[in-house]
C-alpha cells in the first residue's frame, strides 16, 4: 500500500483537524460536518495528482487550448453514516463520478469490548476496471474496509483503489496495509498512536457519526 499521511507536513489540514479534535468546537455539529467536508476536499486534490490524463482541446470565445483533464472513470463508496460529509468533499471536487453507499457498524454482543462489523445495506454501480474510492473517516481497526471490501466483490474488480480517510489509528493503518493490494493508495490527515479497549482511536475525536448527526440509539 502506499500511504500519504499529511500530518507529516504543515499545512491547513492542522487546523481543520484540531477543531474536529477540540470538544468545545465539537458541540457545533454544522462545523464539524464542514470540517470533515474540507478535509475531503484538500485530499481528493492530492489524489487527483495521481489520476490518468488526457490532452483535450477547449473551445473559449476567442480561440482554443489545448488541456491535460482527467481521464478515468471513479466510483466513490462511502460508509453511512459517518463517511456522508467526506463523501460530499470528495463528490464536490469529482463531481461525475458514480457514487455507491454500504452501511457497516460495529455490533458489541453482550455490550462487551469485542465486536463485529456487520453489514446491512449496499447500493452500487459496476465498479469492474474502474477507479474505487473509499470514504470512511475514522481508520481505527480497519475491520469496517475488510468488510466493505469482501461485501463489493460482487460488483467487479477495480483497477486501482482509494482510500480517503480523516483520522487513523497505527493499528489500522497496518491491517489494511496487509488486506487491500500492493497498489492501493491510502490518502490520511493524521494518524494516532492507539486504540482503547473497545476499538476507539486515542486521543482521536470520539465517535464522527455522532458527531456529525446526533447520538443513535
Amino acid at each position: 500500500m502506499i500511504i500519504h499521511n499529511f500530518e507529516e507536513k504543515n499545512s491547513l489540514l492542522n487546523q481543520f483537524i484540531s477543531e474536529l479534535r477540540d470538544v468545545n468546537i465539537q458541540q457545533d455539529a454544522l462545523r464539524f460536518r464542514k470540517n470533515i467536508e474540507r478535509v475531503g476536499e484538500i485530499l481528493s486534490y492530492e489524489l487527483s495528482k495521481t489520476l490518468n490524463y488526457t490532452n483535450k482541446t477547449v473551445q473559449t470565445p476567442l480561440g482554443s487550448k489545448n488541456t491535460s483533464l482527467p481521464d478515468t472513470d471513479l466510483v466513490l463508496c462511502s460508509i453511512l453514516r459517518a463517511g456522508l460529509p467526506l463523501h460530499l468533499g470528495i463528490l464536490n471536487f469529482f463531481d461525475t463520478a458514480e457514487n455507491a453507499f454500504i452501511s457497516a457498524y460495529r455490533h458489541h454482543p453482550n455490550d462487551s469490548d469485542d465486536f463485529e462489523v456487520i453489514v446491512k445495506y449496499l447500493a452500487s454501480p459496476s465498479i469492474e476496471n474502474k477507479t474505487l474510492i473509499l470514504a470512511d473517516p475514522m481508520l481505527a481497526t480497519g475491520k469496517t474496509l475488510e468488510n466493505v471490501l469482501k461485501a463489493l466483490k460482487g460488483h467487479g474488480t477495480p483497477k486501482q483503489i482509494h482510500i480517503v480517510a480523516v483520522i487513523g489509528s497505527e493499528h489500522g493503518v497496518s491491517f489494511v496495509n496487509r488486506i487491500f493490494p500492493e497498489n492501493t493508495h491510502l490518502w490520511i490527515a493524521t494518524v494516532d498512536e492507539k486504540l482503547n479497549d473497545r476499538g476507539y482511536i486515542v486521543p482521536g475525536l470520539g465517535d464522527a457519526g455522532d458527531l456529525s448527526y446526533g447520538i443513535k440509539l
